[in-house]
């Protein structure tokens, strides 16, 4: 069992996070600092006997989210109440534009950024145990006031000042000829990442897999689009332009990328990653506006 649900919250057993039971307890839509001080407060009563709540960072609201549901996206049987298909607050700045903060809408899992003088909900999360969450940090490590100044992190209850989740190995990537290992994922992907070299269709990107399969690119015949959340494991939000962890080895990188995830709002789109920022939208398949990049379970050994 996946969630232990008490009165008023839930556990992950997963993820090692709890959240609120009722993720709009607090009703109102409010501004990205007031969503950070809203928290501040909560601690200050100790709401449900803990006073070490937050504002979740990005991966952490991202691990509730299933691509498999809509309305709310969340895992089947789930046991959260009061579920808004709406846009939820992330405590991760856009590195790019840092007066824009990280949402995620429950209704479709849509991962963009909107301005922090905007006003959406807030579903507060802590760690039942600190430093064991099992989901990997954002790699973002600096702060933004509201409207986008670089600020000292002390005591901002920014996602640059807690750099929650599990750590990032040393050095995270693994170069052997033409592959990459992602030591933090054990993922395998192309050092070239535009293995068509051409934007494709979505059907077009599964034949460009098929054929690095049938050449045995590098040795490997277990090559395959990558899912959505394969993708999102490669971005570092403290970086833009591409949003890709600093020093990483590949090369002829796209802003955008095919997943092999269907968007279950619509089954003519697909998930895909857009690199600039970091954000996960969706395209139409029949259209050829995303990248190739292939990735393997299989590959170099760490």
């Amino acid at each position: 069992m996946r969630f232990i649900a008490g009165q008023n919250t839930v556990v992950d057993q997963r993820t090692g996070l709890e959240w609120f039971r009722e993720a709009s307890r607090l009703e109102l839509p409010m501004t990205w600092s007031e969503a950070l001080a809203s928290v501040q407060d909560i601690n200050e009563t100790a709401l449900f006997g803990h006073n070490d709540w937050r504002v979740p960072n990005r991966r952490e609201l991202f691990s509730l989210i299933s691509l498999e549901s809509i309305n709310p996206s969340l895992p089947d049987g789930h046991p959260f109440q009061r579920v808004v298909t709406s846009y939820y607050w992330t405590s991760t700045s856009c590195s790019r534009l840092p007066d824009q903060a990280w949402y995620i809408h429950l209704g479709g899992a849509r991962v963009f950024k909107g301005l922090k003088k905007d006003s959406y909900l807030l579903w507060p999360v802590r760690s039942v145990q600190p430093g064991l969450s099992t989901v990997k940090r954002t790699g973002q490590r600096s702060c933004f006031t509201q409207t986008g100044e670089p600020v000292s992190c002390r005591q901002t209850g920014q996602d640059g000042e807690y750099r929650l989740g599990r750590p990032w190995p040393e050095p995270r990537f693994l170069e052997q000829g033409g592959l990459v290992l992602d030591r933090l994922t054990g993922l395998t992907w192309t050092k070239m990442a535009h293995c068509a070299r051409k934007a494709l269709s979505w059907e077009e990107a599964f034949r460009v897999v098929d054929d690095l399969n049938a050449q045995n690119m590098e040795g490997l015949s277990t090559w395959r689009l990558p899912s959505i959340t394969e993708l999102e494991s490669l971005v570092d939000l403290e970086q833009h332009s591409p949003a890709l962890p600093d020093g990483h080895p590949f090369g002829d990188v796209q802003e955008h990328y095919w997943s092999c995830t269907s968007s279950h709002y619509d089954l003519t789109y697909a998930w895909g990653l857009y690199l600039r920022d970091g954000a996960l939208g969706v395209g139409f398949k029949p259209l050829q506006t995303f990248s190739v990049w292939a990735v393997s379970s299989n590959g170099p050994q760490d």
